[in-house]
């Protein structure tokens, strides 16, 4: 180790670019489902002794200098691995898509590592090459996360915090400082190993305190987990009961496709199975729930659909789907603008009582930036729509049915956006409906499912989630899963949702603690380069 670390310092140009891809390569391995958390210990030393290798810089090269180019190699490398399912999407137009797979990945990935390079770029003004150091670097980096999790509409992919929720009990500790929180804890704690090599003629127990006091933060996060796991009662509801229904619909990604009679009758012939002798289908249900996508098409196209629902929901039952709206002036033959990707409710008169029309839309999948422009390259978003998807109101989240316990509803991507979900202040439980289908064959679903979980930590509120192809599952106010359907299977799955548990502090608090632990971190950061200084001269 003492090799590699002085290695990394002493190289330059193209051969630590490469180094430092393989390391950031080999830190995206930590990410769900993969939770290969040993990997960010081997990798972000090389972070840190690649920035004790480079010299203080003038002008423009102290932003996009040598400092810079190592946070982007290495975030390249991690992003690239890391959203590597995003390429199963290509597959399902297949031809020229295919050959523009890898190009878009690799684009994308080192979009996204242009932040990890500023925050490299930005720490190394603060550097100190003393213990501080790492602070410095994990300062900047959960600043550069935070950014991207916001700006141009935000994408909160694989933070880095997500490497410590692995298990049920690690995840607890979201429920105090969430998943902005965990990052920083992450950063801090992945770079420990850089202050033991090299030796530098400290003692090994001086040079080995930090690791191990990383190791007892872990095992403290276990404990905490734990104790929270074990000492939180949690109870269902009895006032609401659903049926999810997991349909496997693939029409979606051409509407042009769609046979709408065949699909209601797949999806009620589904909606009304009994899954074994006990199961009463519908009799006992209060909500029958088909996810995103499930309607590829506009109801007034099949009026009879509604007709067929009424017919099948039993009295005072409502169903809640996925489907395409459009928007229609009073008076007007024609809609007003782009169709919304929505959730309906429908009522046992045939009626669509409420709805919801998705306001976090996903950058190139379900509207196109800068359209007129990457129109002419032939480039166009993934989920069909003439004129791309219309943003919906955020504020029309929460839902309130009648007989219904009022509940946050979140379609897909938007599960993703931590401490912005809308008001959890007046809901009871979150759902969330989506379609993974796009991703199907990678380890897509299955990160996605896992972002939506650490949500319902975070907010003390269980999570019904539902799913075209899978992954359709709930779970309790502390994120355990209590019951699901596995993927790739056309089943239907009942479920009752748990009794809210009390405000978490991450729910009463947000991120107020990790802007003051930020703005320590800058002064921390601050102090010891000054003493750096000051010594060196």
């Amino acid at each position: 180790m003492t090799w590699l670390a002085e290695t990394a310092m002493l190289s330059h140009g193209w051969r630590r670019f490469v180094l430092l891809l393989l390391a950031g390569a080999i830190a995206g391995l930590s990410v769900p489902p993969l939770f290969i958390v040993p990997a960010l210990f081997i990798a972000f030393p090389v972070w840190v002794w690649c920035l004790d290798g480079v010299g203080r810089q003038r002008g423009w090269r102290r932003i996009l200098g040598p400092a810079f180019t190592i946070g982007f190699a290495f975030g390249w490398g991690y992003f690239t691995v890391a959203f590597h399912w995003l390429g199963a999407a290509f597959f399902v137009d297949g031809g020229i898509m295919l050959v523009l797979m890898p190009f878009a990945i690799l684009a994308l990935a080192a979009l996204i590592a242009f932040f990890w390079g500023l925050a490299s770029a930005l720490a190394h003004l603060l550097w100190s090459h003393g213990p501080w150091r790492i602070v410095t670097l994990a300062t900047f980096l959960t600043i550069a996360e935070w950014t991207r999790g916001h700006v141009l509409t935000g994408f909160p992919f694989d933070l880095l915090g997500y490497a410590l929720t692995p298990t049920d009990e690690m995840m607890q500790l979201a429920a105090v400082i969430g998943i902005y929180g965990l990052t920083l804890l992450a950063a801090l704690l992945a770079t420990t190993p850089a202050l033991i090599w090299p030796a530098d003629n400290r003692s090994l127990s001086r040079r080995l305190l930090p690791f191990f006091l990383a190791l007892a933060v872990i095992a403290g996060q276990l404990g905490f987990g734990y104790n929270r796991l074990t000492g939180t009662i949690s109870t269902e509801r009895t006032d609401i009961a659903l049926r999810l229904v997991q349909p496997l619909v693939y029409e979606h990604s051409d509407f042009g496709n769609v046979d709408p009679v065949a699909l209601i009758d797949r999806l009620l012939m589904l909606s009304d199975m009994r899954m074994d002798p006990t199961d009463q289908g519908l009799a006992d249900i209060t909500h029958l729930v088909w996810p995103e996508s499930s309607l590829p098409f506009f109801l007034a196209t099949y009026p009879e659909a509604l007709a067929r629902i009424a017919r099948l929901l039993p009295d005072g039952a409502t169903l809640l789907t996925g489907a395409p709206r459009q928007k229609y002036e009073p008076g007007a033959t024609e809609p007003s603008g782009p169709p919304y990707n929505a959730l309906l409710a429908i009522d046992t008169n045939g009626e669509v009582i409420a709805s919801y029309d998705k306001s976090h839309l996903v950058p190139f999948g379900e509207f196109l930036p800068f359209g007129a422009f990457f129109a002419q390259l032939g480039i166009k978003q993934f989920v069909p729509g003439a004129e791309g998807w219309a943003h919906g109101d955020a504020r029309r989240r929460l839902m309130s049915l009648p007989a219904t316990p009022p509940f946050l509803t979140l379609i897909c991507y938007e599960i993703l956006f931590s401490g912005d979900l809308g008001d959890t202040a007046g809901a009871q439980f979150l759902f969330n409906i989506t379609n993974d289908a796009w991703f199907d064959g990678s380890i897509g679903p299955a990160q996605h499912a896992h972002h939506a979980r650490i949500r319902a930590v975070e907010e003390g509120m269980s999570l019904i989630r539902s799913a075209n192809s899978g992954l359709t599952f709930a779970t309790d106010p502390l994120g355990r899963i209590t019951a699901q359907i596995p993927p790739q299977q056309m089943a239907a799955l009942d479920v009752r949702p748990h009794e809210r548990l009390a405000a978490t502090v991450f729910s009463q608090l947000r991120y107020w603690p990790l802007l003051i632990a930020l703005v320590a971190g800058l002064l921390i950061s601050l102090i010891a380069a000054r003493a750096g200084r000051r010594r060196r001269v």
